[in-house]
């Protein structure tokens, strides 16, 4: 079990790993904790934001919608490699997923599939979301691809986790299609081989 690092601590192993950071707004208490607990956290989810723009996919991350209240994240991925840290705490990223799943990261077990919406990932996942349309055709830079592998492997690195703590948000809750474009197998490689270093 592993308590959530603090956004100090956060913002010091992101930097550590060699990653460009912009701070957003008072990103350490722009947060949803008033909507249930955060913590005990167990992994790293990795989404795509079907966006373009940095400035316009970082705003909506920070703010959200009507539908759906900020921060989307902890971090924004733009193409440029960069890390918008845009939250900190309780973030509406993940939404429910599968406890069976949620299980499998804790062990650091190979994924079942995910069948069930019956537990809340907000409370258990530090968020990333990259900015990507999701059509598996706009590209992803490998500067950002870089910077994915560095932001994962930061917080695994910080908690004491293998790769087998990243998902993404498709292996977490039925119906969900992100990170499109390359395979989460293929990450967890380049996270695995990142931690090494």
């Amino acid at each position: 079990m592993s308590p959530p690092m603090s956004a100090s601590a956060f913002l010091s192993a992101l930097k550590a790993e060699g990653l460009k950071i912009v701070e957003v707004g008072s990103w350490r208490t722009h947060n949803r904790n008033h909507k249930g607990p955060w913590g005990p956290v167990h992994g790293v989810m990795i989404h795509h934001t079907v966006t373009s723009g940095s400035a316009r996919t970082v705003e909506l991350c920070r703010e959200g919608d009507d539908e759906l209240p900020g921060p989307l994240c902890h971090g924004v991925i733009t193409k440029d490699g960069k890390v918008h840290l845009v939250g900190f705490g309780r973030t509406n990223h993940a939404g429910l997923g599968d406890d069976e799943v949620l299980r499998a990261i804790i062990a650091e077990k190979g994924l079942p599939p995910d069948n069930e919406s019956n537990t809340d990932g907000n409370r258990y996942f530090y968020g990333f979301e990259c900015e990507n349309l999701g059509d598996g055709k706009d590209p992803w830079p490998e500067a950002q691809m870089e910077a994915i592998v560095r932001a994962a492997a930061a917080i695994c690195r910080h908690h004491g986790w293998t790769e087998r703590s990243v998902i993404g948000h498709l292996e977490w809750q039925p119906g969900k299609v992100d990170p499109r474009g390359f395979t989460m197998s293929s990450l967890r490689s380049r996270i695995k081989a990142q931690l090494k270093s």
